[in-house]
């Protein structure tokens, strides 16, 4: 990203910022001028998978968990060139109607990736009933772009900084065809504050 001069949003968990392993990489995608945002504390699951209006968090325990990643963030000192989070990208991307209010409440916007690609699957392995490969996501990401009227144009494209390693066909080696094939065809990228600025 840095070598084609585009800067892109990264939502961590609390977990994720508080491991002195990652602190490097947090305060370099600072100083490029990434987004940087939270995706809970502690990674919990908000609602049930089968009855999405099934809350399994108190309203204590959700804001509590934010609050706490929100934290976590504010100890880099991250100063002027990274803004201060106001955009939440939930656990799992799954939570309901109630979760957002909450989210709302405590002064942030929930955002969540745009379906139709299959980017967010990157993460997927070999053993997985819901495994791609990563030809096939880049596919499904060019073809969408071809099909809809709109292409990407405002599109939220949801992967993953890293996979673990039982995937051994890493989608981000793909990324810098992507960016390349994209620019050709005129798209810009934007950071999730200036995208959904106008919002």
């Amino acid at each position: 990203m840095k070598e084609e001069k585009i800067n892109a949003s990264f939502f961590f968990t609390g977990d994720f910022y508080e491991n002195g392993s990652f602190k490097t990489l947090i305060n370099q995608l600072s100083l490029n001028r990434n987004y940087l945002g939270p995706h809970s504390d502690k990674h919990l699951l908000y609602c049930d998978w089968k009855k999405r209006d099934s809350l399994l968090v108190s309203v204590f325990d959700f804001s509590y968990d934010l609050l706490v990643n929100i934290t976590k963030i504010d100890e880099f000192n991250l100063g002027a060139h990274t803004p201060q989070p106001k955009f939440f990208l939930p656990p799992y991307e799954w939570y309901n109607d109630t979760i957002a209010k909450w989210t709302a409440d405590l002064g942030m916007q929930l955002i969540n990736y745009t379906p139709g690609t299959l980017s967010h699957a990157d993460y997927t392995t070999i053993k997985d009933k819901n495994y791609r490969n990563s030809e096939t996501i880049f596919n499904s990401i060019m073809n969408y772009e071809k099909q809809k009227p709109a292409g990407l144009n405002g599109f939220i494209l949801l992967m993953h900084i890293g996979t673990g390693p039982d995937r051994e066909d890493k989608f981000y080696k793909y990324l810098p065809r992507l960016i390349r094939e994209l620019k050709a065809k005129g798209y810009h990228f934007q950071r999730i504050d200036e995208l959904l600025k106008a919002k």
